[in-house]
């Protein structure tokens, strides 16, 4: 179990915790203030995305520095898990709203409106967090040229999963001043800020799942589409075998490339069963 699930699930799996998604931590003014400065923050977070280029030409000393300083910040304040799309099917299963809305990333790195982040609530409106982002003074949830926040039933949004899936968008939950989660978004390491500063520049804002890949080698066809939906670089391909390989250890569990899979030659096993990967978060 990582962290996470010490700290905030018992020793079970800290995002399939109800408690963790109650609207009754929305009580906590801090955490209001936190929400409301995150989404009305574009700008900024455009020069953030512009400093992680400049970020790659530091000092190794000053790298390290930055790397522990910004990831203990962001423990505390806002990260992400990787989660598969079977257990982003469990918390739909549990929370009683489900809404979509324009992912800030996107905004601040291609400036354009892409619709792949899911706010999540206990409650069947929406939900306090919904509220409160309905309630901030700016266009990003209902200016003129933005679609607002779209409410789903549980089965609309998992059928919009299942074609994030395809589309090779990995799944990761997401906290709002931890242990609070409020959403799931779906990323790639093109656009994603905290997927480019994690798997790129090594600043850890994004965890890895409880699981791993495999790859059954007598039903891997060696098509190697895999390799294409991988947003991390833990699958390769093995020119001997003329099979796929997934690197354990690179691996962050999210399962996509099953979906690129047409022969179902790829499983995930329990991190915590694979020595190598065990503790690699």
């Amino acid at each position: 179990m990582c962290e996470f699930c010490h700290k905030h699930g018992e020793g079970k799996k800290w995002y399939l915790q109800a408690k963790n998604y109650s609207d009754d931590l929305m009580s906590d003014l801090k955490r209001r203030r936190f929400i409301g400065d995150f989404f009305s923050r574009i700008e900024h977070l455009s020069e953030e995305a512009r400093s992680l280029d400049r970020f790659a030409k530091a000092p190794p000393l000053v790298k390290s520095l930055v790397r522990s300083t910004v990831t203990r910040r962001m423990k505390r304040e806002h990260f992400g898990q990787v989660v598969p799309i079977e257990e982003v099917e469990q918390i739909f299963g549990f929370t009683n709203s489900i809404v979509r809305l324009a992912c800030v990333c996107r905004l601040a790195t291609v400036g354009k409106e892409k619709r792949f982040c899911y706010g999540i609530s206990l409650e069947a409106d929406g939900g306090e967090f919904s509220r409160l982002i309905r309630g901030l003074d700016q266009s990003y949830a209902s200016g003129p040229n933005t679609v607002g926040l779209e409410s789903l039933s549980r089965e609309q949004a998992i059928d919009a999963f299942r074609e994030h899936d395809r589309r090779g968008l990995c799944h990761s939950v997401w906290t709002f001043r931890t242990p609070f989660i409020a959403g799931i978004c779906n990323c790639d390491r093109a656009d994603c800020l905290a997927m480019r500063s994690t798997v790129t520049h090594g600043i850890k804002v994004m965890f890895r799942a409880e699981y791993v890949g495999a790859v059954d080698p007598d039903l891997c066809a060696g098509c190697r589409d895999c390799l294409r939906s991988c947003q991390f670089g833990a699958i390769s391909y093995s020119p001997a075998t003329e099979k796929a390989v997934i690197d354990q250890i690179w691996c962050y569990g999210c399962g996509v490339c099953r979906a690129a899979c047409r022969k179902d030659a790829i499983r995930l096993v329990p991190r915590e069963e694979v020595p190598a990967a065990a503790g690699v978060w």
